[in-house]
This record gives C-alpha cells, sequence and structure tokens, in this order.
C-alpha cells in the first residue's frame, strides 16, 4: 500500500480544510497511522502576528518518540475499561503536553440532553420513575435522550479544594423565599470523560480519597444538611507525577491500569527534531497544527471505529491461561494486572483492526500493564506469617486425629 507524502508547513494564514470535506485516510489501522507519522519532519514556518488567544495544543501526533506513553493513552481512549493511565517521569518529558494534545483525538459519547442527567439505561434498570417526568416521556414516545458527543478533558488544578471535586451548596434566594441546591462538582463534569491530575502524589488525602471512592463506584453522594445529589462518575483518570517531588499513596497507584515510565529522549536525532517541532509550534502554532491536521482527523476517526470494534474483540483461551501463569510467576497477587493486561491487549487488537487477540499483542502492553504490581512489604509480611500458618495446620491436624481415636 503506497503512503502520502509528507507535505511542507502552511504558512500562518493558511486555512485547514473542514474535517467534512477531507478524503477518507488511507491508513488501515491506528496503529499503522502512528507508525508512519512518527517518521516525519516539520518544516520551518514563519512567525504569526496574532494578538489572539486560541486553544491550539500541541499536535499530538507531533511528540517525538514516547511511543509507550502515546500507545498507554491511546489505549485508554479506545477502551476506559484498562482502568486509568499513570504518567511517571521526570520534568520536562512531554507528560502534559502528551495529555493535553488529545484533544483533538477524543471519541464520541452519548450525553444526556436533560438538564438532571437522565440516560435510557436508567429506565432500563430502575423504570420510568427512575427519570424525570420529561425524560419519561420522551422514552415513552421514542424520543432519544441522549446525543453523540465529544468526550473532554477535565482538569482537576492541584490547589482544587475537596469542595471544588465533589460539589458543594449554592444558595438560591429569590424574593419569596429561601432554598439551596448541590452544585456539581469536577468529579460529576468528568463523567464519561478524561480527567487529568497533574501532579497527584501532590494531592491532599482527602481528595485522593473521594476520587478513589468515585472511580470504584463509578457514583457518588454529596450530602450538605437537607440538600444531597447523587451523580455519575465514569471517567478514564490519567494521572502525572515526577517521582522526585514525593511517592504516590499505593491506595491510589492501585487505581491505575496501565504505568507508563517516561524517559527523556537518548537519542541525539530524536532531541534535535523535538527542538525543531517545538520552535515551529512557537514560532506558528495554526501552521504546526494545520501541517498535522489531516493525520490529526484520521487518528480521530480510528479511535473511534476501534472503540465501535471493540465489543467485538475476543481473547482465546490458549492465549490467556499461559499469560496467568506468567502473572503468577511473577508473584502478583492482585487480580487487576489480569484485568488491565486483557482489556490492554483487547484495545491493541482492535486499534490494529483485529478482533481476535494474539500472544504479540499481550507481549507488546504487558510492561506497561505489570509493572509496579508487586508489594515488597507484603512479600515480607506474607513470609512472616508462614511460621504462624504452619503451626496452626499441624494443631488442626493433630485435632482430627483426636477425634478420630475417641470414636474408635
Amino acid at each position: 500500500m503506497s503512503q502520502p507524502s509528507p507535505e511542507p508547513v502552511p504558512g500562518p494564514d493558511t486555512e485547514a480544510p473542514e474535517p467534512k470535506e477531507r478524503m477518507a485516510h488511507p491508513f488501515r489501522s491506528l496503529k499503522e497511522l502512528v507508525d508512519f507519522v512518527s517518521g516525519r519532519t516539520v518544516a520551518p514556518a514563519p512567525a504569526e502576528e496574532s494578538g489572539l488567544a486560541e486553544p491550539l495544543p500541541f499536535p499530538f501526533l507531533a511528540i517525538v518518540g514516547q511511543q509507550e506513553m502515546k500507545l498507554a493513552l491511546l489505549l485508554g481512549l479506545v477502551n476506559p475499561s484498562i482502568g486509568g493511565i499513570l504518567l511517571v517521569g521526570p520534568r520536562g518529558t512531554a507528560k502534559t503536553t502528551a495529555v493535553r494534545s488529545l484533544l483533538d483525538i477524543l471519541p464520541k459519547v452519548e450525553r444526556s440532553l436533560c438538564r438532571y442527567g437522565c440516560l435510557p439505561e436508567d429506565v432500563e434498570t430502575g423504570g420510568v420513575d427512575a427519570v424525570c417526568p420529561d425524560c419519561a416521556r420522551k422514552y415513552a414516545e421514542g424520543q432519544p435522550l441522549t446525543a453523540p458527543d465529544r468526550a473532554r478533558l477535565v482538569e482537576l488544578p492541584l490547589n482544587a479544594r475537596l469542595e471544588d471535586v465533589v460539589g458543594g451548596i449554592v444558595e438560591e434566594q429569590p424574593a419569596s423565599h429561601e432554598r439551596s441546591r448541590v452544585r456539581r462538582g469536577i468529579l460529576a463534569q468528568a463523567d464519561r470523560n478524561l480527567l487529568y491530575i497533574d501532579e497527584i502524589n501532590l494531592l491532599a488525602d482527602e481528595i485522593v480519597d473521594a476520587i478513589l471512592d468515585a472511580a470504584a463506584q463509578g457514583s457518588y453522594t454529596v450530602r450538605r444538611g437537607p440538600a444531597s445529589a447523587t451523580y455519575r462518575a465514569r471517567f478514564v483518570l490519567i494521572g502525572s507525577m515526577n517521582p522526585e517531588e514525593g511517592k504516590l499513596r499505593p491506595q491510589i497507584l492501585d487505581r491505575f491500569g496501565l504505568r507508563v515510565l517516561v524517559r527523556g529522549l537518548e537519542r541525539p536525532a530524536e532531541r534535535l527534531e523535538a527542538y525543531r517541532r517545538v520552535h515551529a509550534y512557537l514560532a506558528s502554532p495554526r501552521a504546526v497544527t494545520a501541517a498535522y491536521a489531516d493525520e490529526m482527523l484520521a487518528a480521530a476517526q480510528e479511535v473511534q471505529s476501534a472503540r465501535e470494534r471493540l465489543p467485538k474483540v475476543t481473547i482465546p483461551d490458549n492465549v490467556a491461561k499461559p499469560a496467568i501463569k506468567l502473572v503468577q510467576k511473577m508473584g502478583i497477587d492482585s487480580l487487576r494486572a489480569e484485568i488491565t493486561w486483557f482489556e490492554a491487549a483487547r484495545a491493541y487488537a482492535a486499534a490494529d483492526g483485529r478482533t481476535t487477540v494474539a500472544p504479540a499483542d499481550l507481549k507488546t502492553v504487558a510492561p506497561m500493564a505489570l509493572r509496579l504490581r508487586r508489594s515488597q512489604f507484603m512479600t515480607e509480611y506474607f513470609s512472616n506469617q508462614k511460621g504462624e500458618e504452619e503451626e496452626m495446620e499441624k494443631l488442626l491436624n493433630g485435632l482430627g486425629a483426636k477425634q478420630g481415636t475417641r470414636k474408635k
């Protein structure tokens, strides 16, 4: 299959065509697209002269190297069931840049059209009384309760208060009476979106606990005196941290399915290319964004296609069983290791246009899914308990023998 040749970066006044006018991309899978774009170079662009502040993130596909980090983030978009992504590395390794650059390739999700967040699944599980009267009427008439919408990236500020995270009381004082209601917090805003926490290891314990509870249950309840509300919080959690600044609590580390070690670029050629791309972006963000517009659109299409293909992807027993034995040989106790590993492999196969997981898929995603899983503390703890368990077993065996002798 022939691949398109790179085009020079357009000037700052060049306008990218509308997405619906672009031709279908020639790549067979998301993996093939990423591999192709990784070898591109960016030509210099003239500096822009604009006083407008435009939200133009650095193109995701323009990030040099960091293949494992980019792969992990893409797998998270394809399959939210992997359980979140943690990026661990020193400053200046493009962790935050990579997460924010996902904006243009986020998949579409079904979003409620109701101010109360009513969904068809609420009716299916709890009946018409589980939704508001207006949505109950629409459901009975066959009208849609949701509409497709692009997933969003919700960032949690480091200085966020617990009230900002879970929600708080909003006082309303009409002329005739006073009343209060619960304001939605950041966790509720993150429902069906991506929740990004930079420097997650520096968060206050009470905020970490709130995030853990919401992530585990998929919902949470806020009570403030007589007012209360329950919100959905089904999000893909993405965190980044510099281990020099402090460790991450084991409880929240366990909530991240994929753990990526982000190191600095080692090859001089890659570091030089990274400088050139950043220099071009600082000089003309619109030009660099336009240079990658077609590939970014293709990536968004492939992410959506892979997400739709995912339910059909299966793991044969002859592939899964050896993988489980490997996890046991590594001394990993948590079942989340297999869950994350298999879900990541399913996402990888879907991104490659296949519906069956192969051993090579498991091998590719294994480091991200299995690292930082073993606990030295638990190993030593169980080792110290071994003597007590053996003594207990001997005593119990003796108890059975004495009972048998009395019966005779």
